[in-house]
Parts: C-alpha cells; structure tokens; sequence
C-alpha cells in the first residue's frame, strides 16, 4: 500500500487520521517537534520553522496530510508569531512534497480561513468565500491560516509542478479525545461541563466531529475529483452556544448539571472584554448570525459525517470517561 506522510502526528484531528489511514492500510510516518512527543508510528523530527528533516520525511511517501499548524490556547501579542510558522510552515512541506515525487497534499486549513471579518450574512458560507483579514478584530489565528492557504494555492498555482493539493477547512471539531492535548474547542465544551461559566455568550459555531474531518482527509487525499478543490467539512447548519449547551444538557442529564442554561447579554460580555483579553477576541463575532455549509463535500466526495449533536455529546462523554470534568467521578 501507500506510504502516508502526516503532519504532527501527535495532534487532535493528525491522531484520528493517522488511525483511519492505518485501518485502510496505509503506511504511516508522522512528524513531531521533538522526540518527547509520543507518537506509536514511525517519527521524524521536523519543526515548520526549519528545514531540516522534511527531505527525509517525505521521502518515499505518495501522499502527505499536512495537520500541523500552530493553534495557541492564548493569542499571540505580535500576530505574526502565529502568521509566519503558519505561511512558512505550509510551503515548506510543499517545496519538500514537490521534490519529493509526492503525488498529492491535502492541506488542514479552516473555516477561520473562509467566513471571519465579513458582515452578517443570512446566507451560508462555502468555499467561494474568503475571510477578509483587513477587517477589524480579525484573530492572529484567523489569518495565518488564511495567508497559510493562499500560500499554498499560489505555490501549486506557479512552482508546483505535477503536486496535487486539496484543502479541507474544518470548523470546530469536537469528538473522543486520544490523548490529554485539548484542542480549543475541547476547551469549550470542558468548559462548560465545568461550569466555569455563568452563561455562554451570543456566539454561533460550526461543528463538526473529528472522525469526520479525519474521513474526509482520506477521501480528499485519493478522490479524483478532490484535486484542486477546497471542502468546508461542516456536519450541519451552525448552532449558537446556547443550542450546544442546550443538548449537552438534554442528552446527558445529571452529568451535564454544570452546563450552563441562559445566554449572557451582549452588553455583559462587552463589559468582562475589557478586562479579559479572551472575551476580547470574540467581540466582533458576538450576536452575529453565521452558517456554512458542507454540501460539496457530500456531493463531490460521498462525505456522509455524523449529526453536530452526536459530535458534541462525544466529546463530553470522552472528557468524563477521562476524569477530566470538574466534580465528575470515573467509576473503578
């Protein structure tokens, strides 16, 4: 079979995909920042920030699945700390892909890339749309994948040569967790199982469940008609924190008595963002309508991915099987 390249293997949705390419029969190799981080396939060692090391990564591999971009907890003060690795970091794989004979790269980018200073809009997004990062409060982490994928576009487009490339723009993933890194949008729903919030902001989200996402990389890696093409891997219309942690409550009753029940107005959110830096970078999305839409991915590729609830209700039931949600006791 062939021999898969993907890119920090050690992360959320790189787990998910390195088990489903081991599972079709593919041979895997993966590469990490540094040798501590524990992965159970065989490991390069390659920084986005450095050349060395992805010669020896790509070589031999058909395809390569490039996951790893940096997505930081806290935003960075100088947004092209997050930018440049993020660009950089893209087209280094690509340069090494291309020289080395790879026949296809399917590039993780994001709906952040797709749907983010723009005005609200009834209509759904999809992957004609651009995020417009000259708009005000545009996250650092917004446009580096952003500036990342047009990169990416723009190498295959001018020094390419016979390399494919397909991009997946994932929105939130959620689902069972692998491993103790928690991805941001884990963070959320831990969050809320936690009841570390009052209420939850007037905010809407895309949801998507990373087996799904892992799915559609491995279609768009092979699938003919995935060259050249960008996919919006969404499971559903978007839903408002308020829906999400409505049917974390109702789907998992006792466990979910900390998820909290009302939305917090507008104005106190505003007030808590002065003085909190995390509450600051939701602001120019707060109360904004937004949807996207997964349709091409259904049509092009046959991506049937599970309900957004279903992924939502993984991904605590994954935080309490771990013993990570706060008052909750893992039965011996």
């Amino acid at each position: 079979m062939s021999t898969v390249l993907v890119t920090g293997g050690s992360g959320f949705i790189a787990s998910h995909c390195i088990l489903q390419l081991i599972a079709a029969g593919y041979q895997v190799r993966t590469t990490v920042r540094n040798q501590s981080r524990k992965v159970d396939v065989p490991s390069v060692v390659a920084d986005l920030e450095n050349d060395a090391g992805w010669t020896e990564a790509v070589a031999g591999c058909d395809y390569v699945l490039h996951v790893a971009s940096p997505f930081p907890h806290t935003m960075p003060t100088d947004e092209n700390d997050l930018i440049v690795p993020a660009r950089e970091g893209a087209l280094r794989v690509l340069r090494a892909a291309r020289n080395g004979g790879v026949k296809r790269v399917v590039l993780t980018s994001s709906f952040a890339a797709i749907g983010y200073g723009h005005r609200e809009q009834r209509a759904a997004f999809d992957e004609t749309n651009w995020s417009n990062v000259k708009a005000p409060g545009v996250t650092a982490y917004a446009k580096s994948k952003y500036f990342a994928e047009r990169a990416a576009w723009d190498f295959i487009a001018k020094e390419g040569g016979a390399l494919e490339l397909s991009v997946v723009n994932p929105v939130g993933v959620f689902g069972p967790l692998l491993g103790p890194d928690l991805a941001t949008s884990i963070l959320m729903v831990k969050r809320m199982m936690d009841g570390a919030i009052p209420g939850v902001p007037h905010l809407y989200f895309g949801v998507v469940d990373v087996r799904d996402i892992a799915d559609l990389h491995v279609r768009a890696m092979t699938h003919p008609a995935a060259k050249g093409e960008r996919f919006l891997g969404t499971a559903g219309d978007f839903l408002s924190m308020l829906d999400m942690a409505r049917a974390l409550k109702r789907r998992l009753g006792a466990a979910a008595k900390r998820v909290p029940a009302r939305q917090l107005p507008n104005w106190l959110v505003r007030l808590v963002a002065l003085r909190d830096p995390a509450a600051r970078y939701i602001l120019p999305e707060l109360g904004k309508y937004k949807n996207g839409t997964g349709a091409k991915a259904r049509r092009l590729l046959g991506w049937t991915p599970r309900p957004s609830e279903d992924a939502l209700v993984a991904t605590a039931e994954s935080l309490l099987q771990l013993g990570l949600v706060k008052g909750h006791r893992v039965a011996a």
